[in-house]
């Protein structure tokens, strides 16, 4: 196909003092024997990355088209395109007729469900179709297409959108022969108006890196002005010189400047822009180099501010982070809230009417209402627990959690972490968050069970929680508030613990704003019965036996026990008797009233016609529960703790018998 005659016309982008920046050139071929126009677009393959290019311009109706195609860098022979034209003029017809654009490709299917097969002869997998038209007239099509099925983007279809629309405006301008300076001056108005409508920032630089235009919405983003860049500074240095942390980001080592190296598009999807003010705004853009006659001369970004995304992204990892600590917190509260489930089941309510159960009652009655700390005295197995949870559970605090900690049990080491938490790392074996007690407790109440236990360099930390309400996890310097009722038990007398030197006395004040003393069981001979039957209504249920009933004689031998491990001891009494028990009969152990129980001692010969348990003193009391001891420990072979040894016998902890043999001066025979 002979090449006609031409004449070459340069389409700008932007023009500002002389220099000119160019996107596309299009060159017009005018044949010298008729006025029909050939347009051969260049530069787009190598800006695209496409094998094919190409143009189709109706000439004198809707059917009769004059068509170019470049593939690669070549104008295809008369011979290849001929076999094509019927089925090219019915697409380029179609295509024409509506204003939408088309996209061919292997996941983009719009209206043409596939290739057309005279591109598949050509190796073309995907093509990507833009219209050439005004409003008031169809100019023709203009066409790209690669050998592989690779997607064309979004930005690849911006982009020739924008050659088809300088191209519309070059083709329509000399068909009304609008001068080359009006038409100039045309484009350049329709160029910026197509950059100022982008809703993303765009910018283009020259191989040197000053800028030769830029959009409202770059200028809007950055703050940026062309007039900033002319005659000054690099676009890098003005906008990309830091990395988000703040550190130097040389300008070798920037994506968009290395589209001028080695000519290929770079993307980036976590990287700052700075404004003019000096504020980092965070961004994605994709660089890519502009290509004329095989040759960079510049370079163009598209960018988008992800702020809101960023800040979502930071939202979502907070939200994450924060379900993550609720999680932790809602595990820990799930097991105490199992273990104060067992204690329920275990305890149940409060039973027994005697005078000095009564009294207590009109206690934590009077104190439950109030926010005041509470310190509850009594030995061992008493109830102390039972009683700081009816206190909880009459205040307004009764829907909040009630954490107990025993700080019998803690090891010195693990205190500050029990009671206030940790963070990861903060010290060895730290391998994730903790959350304290204190924290658990927040909005309810926190039952230190034997706060005598408590070492005497954590009482002051302690202090400085209930006078201030707030404390620092171990390895975290944030503060935390709390709001947290303290109810106190000991089985120790603490005001010699102050005198001798082992508790704090600003602490035992600090808890002791309203002592109540939980009376032992031998204060209340009259309940012991209906606490046995308690206990025996309760263990048969639980073992599924038949319901026993405790006969007058069992229940005179349970009220002349003195019980020196109180209600716990009951409660073992009768589980054990429930377990051996066979048949319809409850029977007690006997094993252990021989070994354990001591009957009391007379008083004075003047009582022996008197009941026994009437006219004890309190001395003889304490020798009755010496030698009680001192049998079961003979039982036990004087072994104090593991399975059937003497703490388990007497129904207390092994710490508290230790303690109360130490108290009674008990020593085991040579």
């Amino acid at each position: 196909m002979a090449q006609p005659s031409t004449k070459k016309i340069e389409s700008h982008l932007y023009e500002e003092n002389q220099n000119l920046s160019v996107l596309i050139t299009a060159i017009s071929a005018i044949p010298e024997e008729d006025e029909r126009i050939r347009l051969i677009v260049t530069g787009i393959p190598s800006l695209l990355s496409c094998e094919l290019s190409g143009i189709g311009l109706i000439e004198d109706s809707n059917t009769n088209w004059n068509i170019t195609i470049q593939g690669k860098g070549q104008l295809l022979s008369e011979n290849k395109i001929k076999p094509m034209l019927s089925e090219l003029n019915n697409l380029f017809n179609e295509i024409t007729n509506d204003s939408s654009l088309y996209r061919i490709d292997s996941q983009i299917k719009l209206q043409t469900e596939q290739v057309p097969q005279c591109f598949k002869k050509l190796g073309i997998d995907s093509l990507l179709v833009e219209p050439l038209r005004t409003i008031q007239h169809k100019l023709g099509v203009i066409f790209i297409g690669r050998e592989s099925n690779e997607k064309f983007s979004n930005t690849e279809a911006f982009v020739l959108q924008t050659f088809a629309e300088q191209l519309t405006t070059v083709i329509e301008s000399y068909r009304e022969h609008i001068s080359l300076e009006k038409y100039s001056s045309s484009l350049q108005l329709r160029n910026e108006l197509i950059l100022q409508a982008a809703g993303e920032g765009i910018y283009g630089f020259d191989t040197e890196g000053h800028a030769t235009f830029v959009n409202q919405s770059a200028i809007d983003m950055l703050g940026w002005e062309l007039k900033d860049f002319l005659g000054k500074k690099n676009t890098h240095e003005c906008h990309h010189h830091s990395r988000a942390d703040g550190s130097p980001y040389p300008q070798e080592e920037c994506p968009i400047y290395a589209s001028l190296k080695d000519g290929k598009i770079h993307r980036e999807e976590n990287e700052v822009f700075w404004t003019k003010e000096g504020n980092a705004v965070p961004v994605e853009y994709i660089s890519t180099p502009i290509i004329e006659n095989d040759k960079i001369v510049g370079a163009v970004v598209v960018f988008t501010d992800i702020s809101e995304r960023k800040k979502t992204e930071q939202e979502l990892k907070d939200a994450y982070e924060e379900i993550c600590s609720l999680k932790d917190a809602l595990e820990k509260e799930r097991d105490y809230l199992r273990e104060e489930v067992e204690v329920t089941v275990k305890f149940g309510e409060i039973v027994g009417e005697s005078s000095a159960l009564q009294r207590m009652l009109v206690q934590i009655e009077a104190v439950a209402s109030t926010p005041a700390n509470v310190l509850i005295f009594g030995e061992s197995g008493t109830g102390k627990e039972l009683t700081a949870r009816a206190i909880h559970s009459r205040s307004d605090r009764a829907e909040s959690p009630l954490i107990k900690v025993n700080c019998a049990t803690i090891p010195k080491d693990l205190f500050e972490s029990e009671f206030f938490g940790h963070v990861k790392g903060s010290f060895t074996g730290a391998h994730r968050d903790r959350v304290g007690r204190f924290e658990l407790a927040d909005g309810g109440t926190l039952f230190l069970d034997e706060i005598g236990e408590i070492p005497l360099d954590l009482q002051s930390k302690l202090l400085r929680v209930l006078q201030e309400h707030e404390f620092e996890r171990i390895g975290d310097e944030k503060t935390k508030q709390v709001d947290v009722r303290i109810i106190a038990a000991t089985n120790r007398d603490l005001k010699k613990e102050v005198e001798a030197g082992n508790f704090r006395e600003d602490l035992f004040y600090r808890l002791s704003v309203f002592p109540i003393e939980v009376p032992p069981l031998r204060e209340r001979r009259e309940d012991i019965v209906p606490l046995a039957l308690h206990f025996l209504e309760k263990n048969c249920k639980e073992m599924g036996k038949c319901k026993y009933e405790l006969t007058r004689e069992q229940g005179k031998s349970l009220e002349n026990y003195h019980w020196p491990g109180n209600i716990r001891e009951l409660e073992h009494v009768v589980a054990r008797a429930t377990i051996l028990s066979k048949g319809k009969r409850l029977q007690l152990d006997s094993t252990f009233f021989e070994s354990g129980v001591k009957t009391p001692k007379k008083a004075t010969k003047a009582s022996e016609n008197l009941p026994k348990s009437e006219f004890l003193t309190a001395e003889e009391m304490k020798q009755q529960e010496k030698e009680n001891m001192i049998a079961v420990l003979e039982h036990c072979e004087w072994r104090v703790s593991g399975k059937s040894g003497a703490a388990e016998l007497l129904g207390i902890k092994p710490t508290t018998l230790a303690h109360q043999i130490k108290k009674f001066n008990i020593k085991k025979p040579s």
